[in-house]
């Protein structure tokens, strides 16, 4: 029985891949994916592997995506995690659960906390990418953790202020972690208040924590 099989590739070196993901990109017959996604791991033109690249027009791509699934299993790579902010809810929307088959991936956010050595599993997690989170989600409390997907709208300098309006303190601690993974890959820290005299990234994972107690200095 054919199948959709969603891949997530991580955050986009290959050693972040998992092996089965690698797999499945590899053998497929038909790839889908964003167009950097199939330049890095798509087989070369003409070694029998039928591509489509993901743009604004969804439904052309599930409208592709069904024709082919009649005569073969079709791969899809998402960035990251396919279970956090991907086409994975679109595809759900398109086709029956039964017919997806998802290869988990390791996300920026995840690989953001991991850089920081930061538990992450109190965190409360938003996503600014073409949205702003309700304020009942962006309210302040005391030692709260947030991690942010941010866009070009939501960005290093305008997130900070939003938080501010809701109630952050000035003095939280504000890491921007930008091309994580790849070999310039750069974590800033700094605060909220002094975010805006640093230059603008967005598309980026951005980190805020209320360290009431924090410990700094070296492993010793």
């Amino acid at each position: 029985m054919n199948e959709i099989i969603v891949a997530g590739i991580g955050p986009g070196h290959p050693d972040y891949m998992l092996p089965a993901a690698e797999r499945a990109i590899r053998e497929a017959k038909v790839l889908v994916g964003g167009r950097r996604a199939l330049a890095q791991f798509a087989r070369p033109r003409g070694e029998g592997q039928l591509t489509m690249a993901v743009t604004g027009d969804i439904d052309s791509v599930m409208q592709f995506i069904r024709e082919k699934l009649e005569l073969s299993s079709v791969v899809v790579m998402v960035s990251g995690d396919p279970g956090y902010f991907s086409l994975l809810d679109a595809l759900r929307r398109h086709f029956p659960p039964a017919c997806l088959r998802v290869i988990p991936g390791l996300s920026a956010m995840q690989l953001a906390f991991a850089r920081l050595a930061l538990p992450w599993h109190e965190a409360r997690l938003l996503s600014f990418h073409g949205r702003k989170p309700a304020a009942e989600r962006l309210a302040y409390h005391p030692g709260s953790v947030l991690g942010m997907l941010t866009d070009r709208t939501f960005t290093s300098k305008t997130i900070p202020a939003v938080l501010l309006a809701h109630g952050w303190p000035p003095e939280t601690r504000l890491f921007i972690c930008a091309r994580l993974s790849y070999e310039d890959e750069q974590i800033v820290a700094t605060r909220l208040s002094e975010a805006q005299e640093l230059p603008e990234l967005g598309g980026v994972i951005l980190i805020a924590v209320d360290e009431t107690e924090k410990k700094e200095g070296d492993c010793k």
